[in-house]
């Protein structure tokens, strides 16, 4: 298979005619209408994202496709739920919901959980993977700090799988970092990986989560929680969204409310996002935030080695030190 060919089957999942129209598709996803760092970076600040939760209708279909068509390893399973991950991480844990109802794209909630490879040449392989196995996307960007192929699990729970460019190439002005959404180049990353056979059985053992990017109800009462109270910090707005992190990560979390203005809380009986968690490094950073937490009128509960609270939608969020 040629590059041209793989590169026009990788548009053809992505239902779209030319890398402009991806790139708009792209820029859809993102709420956009006008050498790698990998995740050693994301995942050695002083607070990262950890393993996300999903309530699932149809446990075995959603399972294989994330071990299929990502690459996870299934690292447990049974009949009320499964967890996948990589190297031996856990990243993944889906929960067996077969009465529930469909949680609507206008609630708050999952926008879509970010897979972050290892290098570039691992995203590469894995769009050849995608290709040869007829991965349906939904579009491609390069987001300057970062290249990003998007698409959906079997449930419309979204997905993004990228590489970081190296932090010292990130541009950053009074705070904000740049980012767009701009053509990726397609042919770049098939001619690291090669196009006659994909060698991609499994995702790289150093795949992480580098980001979450939900749905909320009001961007300025999210804002007071995950950086207020939480404790990220902001990095990027923009019409609509906002972009948060740690340690001068281009963003662990991302917040929009470009289809869910206005939502109330979320139903917890509804397919989607049941929790995610966030790695915290040091002991009096877990401290500040259960007092923040406290102080603000927030829920908080203890569990194995931290806490659990909820954002104003109800996603529950745990705070556990590493």
């Amino acid at each position: 298979m040629t590059i041209d060919l793989t590169r026009r089957t990788l548009l053809h999942l992505a239902g779209a005619s030319s890398l402009s129209a991806a790139a708009i598709a792209a820029a859809r996803a993102e709420g956009n209408t006008a050498g790698s760092g990998g995740p050693t970076f994301a995942n050695r600040t002083p607070m990262r994202i950890g393993m996300v939760t999903l309530r699932v209708r149809d446990l075995d279909k959603v399972a294989d496709y994330y071990r299929d068509a990502i690459g996870l390893t299934v690292m447990a399973r049974s009949e009320t739920g499964a967890q996948l991950g990589s190297g031996g991480v856990p990243l993944l844990n889906l929960q067996r919901r077969e009465n529930a109802a469909r949680e609507e794209r206008n609630a708050a909630g999952l926008y879509h959980t970010a897979f972050l490879m290892p290098t570039r040449k691992d995203l590469g392989r894995w769009l050849v993977h995608a290709a040869k196995n007829r991965v349906p996307l939904s579009g491609f960007a390069d987001h300057l700090v970062s290249e990003s192929v998007y698409l959906d699990d079997p449930e419309g729970n979204g997905i993004e799988v990228y590489a970081d460019r190296a932090p010292e190439l990130w541009k950053w002005e009074a705070g904000t970092v740049a980012m767009a959404t701009n053509q990726l180049d397609i042919d770049g990353l098939l001619a690291l990986a090669g196009t006659q056979t994909t060698n991609y059985a499994k995702a790289p053992d150093g795949l992480r989560i580098g980001h979450m990017h939900l749905r909320v109800g009001d961007l300025e009462r999210a804002d007071r929680f995950y950086a207020g109270t939480i404790g990220f910090a902001p990095t990027r707005k923009r019409t609509g969204a906002a972009f948060l992190s740690s340690g001068r990560y281009h963003h662990h979390l991302g917040i929009n409310v470009w289809q869910s203005a206005g939502a109330g809380p979320r139903d917890d009986a509804a397919t989607g996002l049941a929790w995610f968690s966030l790695e915290i490094e040091a002991q009096q950073i877990l401290e500040a935030q259960q007092q923040r937490l406290r102080q603000a009128g927030a829920a908080v509960e203890a569990i194995a080695n931290g806490i659990e609270t909820s954002d104003p939608w109800g996603t529950r969020v745990r705070l556990i030190k590493v």
